[in-house]
């Protein structure tokens, strides 16, 4: 008979995948780094089989890790509300919640997911401040925020939505004059609008879902240091562009037939760290801010999961 499965053994191994680093998930669960490891070794010995492939340089999770992960994380986030909602926390929503985003996030992906929110709990009041630096939440008087790469810091509670990838895109207009690219060596020929580029000229290292990586040298006659402006260019169909995949709404039907940009060499991608939406710690949470959290994370998890593929 199996022995009974120790849920440390599980936390440990998911808060090692959601901060991707044995240091991180030390540092959220309040533990020496050599006790997260301990506890991931024993639970591969207890399911007899490998979950991460550990190297000098990174993380990665196998094939049964990734499948264990996305079974054990639900599971957590489960017995997570289960807990909340003994404590009392789920009298009707209403109040403000204030939260932060990234200002790139914010102006191409929270405008929709937040709409469709406040129409289904119309009592509940967003107040949303969008900046690049990163707050102490709970000192901000913030409720909850969405930041991009590992979340180190102990005083917070994180929720992985997906990877914060760069994809490929153009307008449609730009696609009927100068043809759609059928590969990465295609990409030469096309003009570029460049984000943070040197003398007109940028390399993009992409990598494919095989997680082959290969480059390309691209050229164009626009440069700028704002991704929000460089979306308005590609939309105005000056070239092929690198962008946020939440840029591009395919969960969206509705704002597909509207929206200019169009994917390209969807297989391809710049990858990014993994984006999360967290929130203080704390014994009591109130019920709208677990509400929206919640949301977020399903609305941008399903959105980024169409544009990318699997990762650690």
């Amino acid at each position: 008979m199996q022995a009974t499965m120790d849920l440390n053994l599980v936390a440990a191994f998911v808060r090692v995948v959601e901060a991707e680093s044995f240091t991180g998930a030390a540092k959220t669960l309040g533990l020496p780094k050599s006790s997260i490891s301990r506890r991931v070794t024993h639970l591969e010995k207890q399911l007899g089989v490998q979950l991460l492939k550990r190297t000098t340089r990174k993380l990665a999770l196998t094939d049964a890790g990734r499948a264990y992960f996305e079974q054990a994380e639900r599971a957590i986030v489960g017995l997570e509300a289960a807990a909340e909602a003994a404590a009392g926390m789920d009298a009707e929503p209403r109040g403000i919640v204030r939260m932060t985003a990234p200002f790139d996030l914010g102006v191409m992906g929270l405008a929709d997911i937040l709409a469709e929110f406040t129409n289904e709990d119309p009592d509940v009041h967003v107040e949303l401040s969008l900046s690049s630096a990163v707050v102490n939440l709970a000192d901000a008087g913030f409720d909850l925020g969405v930041r991009a790469g590992p979340t180190l810091d102990p005083t917070l509670v994180s929720r992985r939505i997906g990877g914060s990838d760069l994809g490929l895109f153009a307008s449609k207009a730009y696609l009927e004059r100068r043809g759609r690219p059928a590969r990465i060596e295609d990409l030469g020929a096309h003009d570029a609008v460049l984000f943070r580029g040197q003398q007109g000229k940028a390399v993009w290292r992409l990598e494919d879902s095989n997680g082959q990586v290969a480059s390309v040298e691209m050229r164009g006659r626009v440069n700028a240091d704002e991704m929000l402006f460089v979306r308005q260019a590609v939309a105005a169909g000056m070239g092929i562009g690198m962008l946020p995949v939440f840029a591009k709404p395919e969960a969206c039907p509705k704002r597909v037939e509207l929206d200019p940009l169009e994917r390209v060499l969807p297989d391809l991608a710049l990858r990014g760290g993994a984006l999360h939406v967290v929130t203080p710690t704390g014994a009591k949470r109130p019920r709208r801010v677990t509400l929206l959290r919640d949301f977020l994370v399903e609305r941008l998890g399903t959105r980024l999961g169409t544009c990318t593929s699997p990762r650690a």
